[in-house]
């Protein structure tokens, strides 16, 4: 990655990023123009689920074609195929990859604070900082069309997401490297922040998140995920969405699946700290199933694990997911690591302020004889997300420019926030073209959007809701 050099000034550094404009003039971001030969979106799509459980791949497009942000939201893999056509700035970040909306949220830090995040890194790489800011700004205008906003109404809230970027982004190459790292949003900091910019149905929805997201812990998850059975704690069917390994499979396979996954868990244990190692190690493994997650990743190996500590109730529920090659791994430099977990999981804790406890990583071999890669985590320590669909233009401004402010923070994390600041500069140059480059974006997403549905009429692929 491309990141500040160490001897380099910050003179040094501001000049790279004004440089930078020679590569790629801000208000060039504006343009998209697909490639006369640029690949068809439902061959993208399956080319990824070629490796998917094949009976959950139905369900992923079946999500996707719920609206034109629901493909959105699982169609990451084709717009990095289009950015990767574009010209770059030169200047690298850890990047998300899948930085749109829903992917930022609340969840407890380890001190049990509620904090502020982006909270998905299953595409995460280094690579051109830009490319995270238009997932984000483009997903802002998919949602504006879908809410019914008119265009000058959805221009100001993608313009105040990315203002808010370059803003933070400025703040941030003023900062002390440390003052950087110890940058988070936590709760009470976001009531105080924008208690003055929302009405008092906001004010009164923004206490009713938070409440909520504070009520989605551990063990509200177990009661919900859970149930007695025949005296033992196992993980109730919920088919197809959660099955547990009893209902997956006879037997003979399970017994041998369900002693692979202990062994995931058992050895996912080397990757964590020491004392997080012992704290796991007060655990033992009840009961597995596999689970539908989000959209895109639909159809992957997911398991959650249901682990009991003192007694049955002393409940800690890891999620293990398989972590296939980043969506943005044809387009950047190889990753310096060789397990796509480890991916994940050092992408993420770079990222974000605060991070899991239990995140950590194993590679596992499965009943068909591969060796995959899975990221460990817990599969809910207090979560919020937000509900698009419910904001009025002015909220979903708000929600923008917290999310532009994260991932911002994110992003002077990893990559020279110096040289990105500079290359944005103090006018709104480039916060004009990414509400233009959105819109456009926009129009492309809804033709993809269309394709999959027409795939699905003239039977090239099968969609199923669940």
């Amino acid at each position: 990655m491309n990141a500040q050099e160490p001897r380099a000034t910050p003179a040094e550094r501001a000049a790279r990023g004004k440089a930078a404009r020679g590569r790629v003039r801000r208000s060039a971001h504006a343009a998209f123009e697909p490639r006369a030969d640029r690949a068809d979106p439902v061959e993208i799509l399956q080319r990824q689920s070629a490796d998917r459980e094949p009976e959950l791949v139905p369900i992923r497009y079946g999500r996707m074609l719920e609206s034109p942000f629901s493909f959105y939201r699982g169609a990451a893999a084709v717009m990095a195929a289009d950015l990767g056509t574009q010209p770059r700035t030169g200047i690298e970040a850890q990047l998300c990859g899948d930085a749109h909306l829903l992917n930022f949220g609340l969840f407890a830090s380890p001190e049990r604070h509620l904090v502020f995040d982006l909270n998905d890194f299953d595409e995460t790489l280094p690579g051109p900082w830009e490319w995270d800011v238009k997932r984000l700004a483009a997903g802002m205008a998919v949602v504006g069309r879908e809410n019914g906003f008119p265009a000058g109404r959805r221009e100001a809230v993608v313009r105040g997401t990315v203002r808010s970027y370059r803003e933070a982004m400025r703040g941030f190459a003023g900062m002390r490297n440390l003052d950087v790292w110890y940058a988070h949003s936590d709760a009470e900091r976001l009531r105080t922040l924008f208690a003055d910019r929302l009405d008092k149905q906001g004010r009164r929805r923004m206490s009713r998140a938070l409440e909520t997201a504070r009520a989605r812990d551990h063990l509200q998850a177990f009661e919900k995920l859970t149930a007695v059975v025949d005296g033992a704690r196992r993980i109730a069917p919920d088919p197809p969405l959660v099955v547990p390994l009893g209902d997956l499979l006879a037997d003979a396979p399970r017994a041998e699946l369900e002693e692979r996954l202990r062994l995931l868990v058992e050895n996912y244990g080397h990757s964590l700290a020491p004392d997080r190692r012992h704290l796991l190690s007060q655990f033992r493994m009840a009961d597995a199933a596999r689970k539908v997650v989000g959209v895109g990743s639909v159809g992957t190996r997911c398991w959650i694990v249901l682990m009991l500590g003192r007694d049955d109730d002393d409940p800690l529920l890891l999620q293990a997911k398989e972590a296939g090659p980043s969506v943005l791994a044809p387009y950047v430099s190889a990753s310096p690591y060789r397990n796509e977990g480890q991916r994940v999981v050092c992408g993420q804790r770079l990222m974000q302020a605060v991070s899991d406890i239990f995140l950590g990583w194993e590679r596992a071999t499965g009943l068909d004889g591969r060796r995959r890669d899975f990221f460990v985590r817990q599969l809910r320590d207090w979560k919020g997300s937000a509900r698009p669909e419910t904001m009025s233009p002015g909220r979903l401004l708000v929600y923008g420019e917290l999310c532009g402010v994260t991932l911002a923070r994110a992003h002077a994390r990893s990559g020279d926030r110096i040289a990105i600041a500079a290359y944005l500069g103090g006018g709104d140059v480039f916060d004009r073209a990414m509400a233009e480059f959105a819109e456009t974006y926009a129009d492309r997403n809804a033709l993809d959007f269309e394709a999959l549905a027409d795939a699905v009429g003239r039977g090239r692929v099968t969609a199923r809701r669940a």
